[in-house]
């Protein structure tokens, strides 16, 4: 294929997968700005209220980029494994294998469809929060930065878990199981200097907690860990991952029986 007949590949997939979310929004944009004021009235404007300052910073101020940064991780991770899933449920990946489309035209397609939908109701938590609190960014390039980059990584995980899935039922086991407990315990809700040195060290093997400061970092300037160490881990885990999802595609890993 040509450059140009890649770039309308890509640009035809993309489309497509954003048009899927976005025509059943109802189900996919709608529901997580609803958690997402519930997080922001109980934890922010209740229990906040009562816990005081937290790092120099209110407590609504203080979980605003983790709840945005959770907003982000889950719908980017489950767009995708959802939808490439179901793709390969109805056999249309097959169709899309045996075109002339490059396997790395497909694996970025959908990822960038799940980029869309993560970054997407990661503005609309944004803009929700604006009732609650008034947001200030103290290094906007790196906000932005460390979301897309995180939207990225998880939505490249999302495509990984729709390949090894067997049936529906396996595409909500790691969301359930290893994506929830982690992002609660990354730091969204409190920050670690709060918890005795094991746990500490304990919480730094946790990827998502990296992510959440970063971002937090971006918003309000301060980070329990090393930013640029972080932002290294990242990239690093985009590329691993994008290379272990492409090799997994090239040989048909959950797709050829």
């Amino acid at each position: 294929m040509s450059a140009t007949q890649v770039a309308i590949a890509l640009w035809t997939l993309v489309v497509k997968e954003i048009k899927r979310f976005t025509r059943i929004w109802p189900q996919t944009l709608l529901p997580p700005s609803i958690t997402m004021a519930m997080y922001f009235i109980i934890f922010g404007s209740l229990i906040g209220s009562r816990i005081g300052q937290m790092d120099g910073f209110s407590y609504m101020d203080f979980i605003v980029p983790g709840l945005i940064m959770m907003a982000v991780i889950t719908n980017s991770y489950s767009n995708v494994a959802s939808s490439f899933f179901s793709n390969k449920f109805q056999r249309s990946v097959e169709e899309m294998m045996v075109s002339p489309m490059p396997n790395w035209v497909i694996l970025s397609g959908f990822v960038l469809g799940g980029m869309a939908r993560g970054l997407g109701v990661g503005l609309i938590v944004t803009l929700v929060s604006l009732f609650f609190t008034r947001i200030s960014v103290a290094h906007p390039l790196l906000t932005i930065g460390v979301v897309v980059l995180t939207a990225a990584l998880f939505s490249i995980g999302g495509f990984i878990n729709a390949l090894l899935a067997n049936k529906f039922d396996d595409v909500s086991i790691v969301p359930t199981f290893v994506l929830t407990p982690l992002t609660y315990l990354g730091g969204v809700f409190y920050s670690i200097s709060l918890l005795p040195t094991f746990w500490q060290n304990a919480s730094l093997l946790n990827p998502i907690l990296y992510m959440v400061n970063v971002f937090r970092h971006g918003f309000l300037g301060v980070s329990d860990i090393p930013v640029g160490w972080a932002l290294a881990a990242i990239v690093a885990f985009i590329i691993v991952l994008f290379t272990v999802a492409l090799w997994m595609l090239e040989r048909g890993k959950g797709i050829r029986s």
